[in-house]
Order: structure tokens, then C-alpha cells, then sequence
């Protein structure tokens, strides 16, 4: 796997850091103190940006592009653990507990990223309140989604699987439920734990059946509630 990455490039502007979920809130005085420390990173499609095991040195903000988190066995067999987008991050947990990082991410396209340093980013939590409450928010959020998809592989069909992950990477946009994230069948099959195949058929079931369609490379959800078998009741989203 591709591990190069360019040159880091210093000076996000503040414009940059105010359209990021992750400083909402926090004043300009602040957000200047981020600004002088960390420093854009452009890596290229396929790029291991981080590996289990490695030291947690750093905080990654993805402000294009898309990456997957990802644990893989020794035969190497690959399970995803989510997808990231524009605005998300990565890293901080090691640096908040000291551990070493717990999964692999990859860029799934070329992404344009900031990089905040263990030390400055502990600087940065101890002087802005803000900034410790939004982590959490997000530390929280990823809990619940944890949970989330554990109750559905206990209990949900692969169907159901299916249909909830649709919806949940599905966003609100006038009044239609979109994906717009690139989400393959393949990827799909890594987060439900089900064979390719079989998410094939589903989603062609489902399709046919009009509860989504493709437009445009798009997948556009036509029902907010989506059967999780061809004969059982709905799976709705929580949104």
C-alpha cells in the first residue's frame, strides 16, 4: 500500500477552521492559536494515512477527500469500521489516552488534510473549553453508532443491515434522503460483515422494488423506511 505523502504546508486560514464542525464555537483568539500550529497535508488515493499499532503522534481533519478506517486479520481480510468525509477527524483518541492507534485509515481518494501534533493539540484542549466539548460530542456520537451497529448484527438480517447503513450515510438534501459519498458494494460488504454477492442482490432487490435508485452516481433514497426482508416490517431511520 501507498504510504508517500506531499510536502505539509502551514497557515490554515481561519476561514478554513470556522467551516469545520470540530472548532464551532471557539473564538477567532483561539482559532488564530490553531492556525500557527497546524499544517495542511496533501495525501494521494490509496495511502495508508495511519496503521494500528503505530504511536499516536498526531490529529488528522479531513477537509476533502474521504478516507476508511479499517482492521484487517493476518490473512487479510478487512473489516471497515466507518467511512470519513469532509469535516471529519481521526487520531485523537491515542492522543488523549496514550495509546497506540487502534485501527488502519486509508484514503479512498486524494485528501487535502490538517494535522495538529500530539503537544499542540493537548495545549490546545487545556486552554479552550469549546474545543474539549466538541471532541467529546464526537467521542460520545461515535459510541452511540458503535452501538448502533452491534444491535444490528445482532439482530437485523443482512436486508436489514443493508438498509440501515443506506439510510445512515443518507443526508437531507431539499427534502430528498442522498448518499453522496462514494460507497461501493465491496465497502458495504466490509461494514455489514456479509459476502459481496449477497449485498449485490439486496440492493438490486431493493432497487427494483423502488426503494432507492442511482442518479447520477448518486444513490438517491425514495422511502425514509426501507424493508429489512422482503416480507418484514420497516427499518426507519433515527434521524
Amino acid at each position: 500500500m501507498n504510504t508517500q505523502v506531499e510536502q505539509p504546508r502551514r497557515g490554515p486560514s481561519l476561514i478554513l477552521l470556522h467551516s469545520i464542525p470540530m472548532f464551532a464555537g471557539i473564538p477567532d483568539s483561539q482559532l488564530e492559536q490553531i492556525a500557527k500550529v497546524a499544517f495542511h497535508r496533501r495525501v494521494s488515493r490509496q495511502t495508508t494515512i495511519v496503521r494500528a499499532g503505530d504511536s499516536t503522534d498526531s490529529l488528522y481533519v479531513l477537509i476533502s477527500g474521504s478516507a476508511k478506517v479499517l482492521n484487517s486479520d493476518e490473512d487479510g481480510r478487512e473489516v471497515i469500521l466507518t467511512l470519513l468525509g469532509p469535516g471529519e477527524f481521526f487520531g485523537e483518541m491515542g492522543l488523549i489516552d496514550g495509546s497506540p492507534r487502534s485501527a488502519d485509515v486509508m484514503a479512498t481518494e486524494t485528501c487535502e488534510l490538517l494535522v495538529i501534533t500530539k503537544n499542540d493539540f493537548i495545549r490546545c484542549l487545556s486552554e479552550n473549553f469549546d474545543l474539549c466539548l466538541n471532541i467529546m460530542k464526537s467521542l460520545v456520537q461515535r459510541l452511540r453508532e458503535a452501538d448502533r451497529n452491534i444491535e444490528s448484527l445482532a439482530l437485523m438480517d443482512v436486508y436489514g443491515r443493508v438498509a440501515k447503513l443506506l439510510i445512515d450515510f443518507s443526508e437531507d438534501e431539499r427534502g430528498q434522503y442522498v448518499i453522496k459519498r462514494r460507497l461501493t458494494k465491496q465497502d458495504i460488504a466490509k461494514m455489514i460483515g456479509a459476502s459481496r454477492e449477497m449485498v449485490s442482490r439486496v440492493m438490486k432487490d431493493l432497487e427494483n422494488r423502488g426503494y432507492f435508485k442511482v442518479e447520477g452516481g448518486r444513490i438517491i433514497i425514495r422511502e425514509k423506511s426501507i424493508p429489512s426482508s422482503p416480507n418484514s416490517q420497516t427499518v426507519e431511520s433515527d434521524k
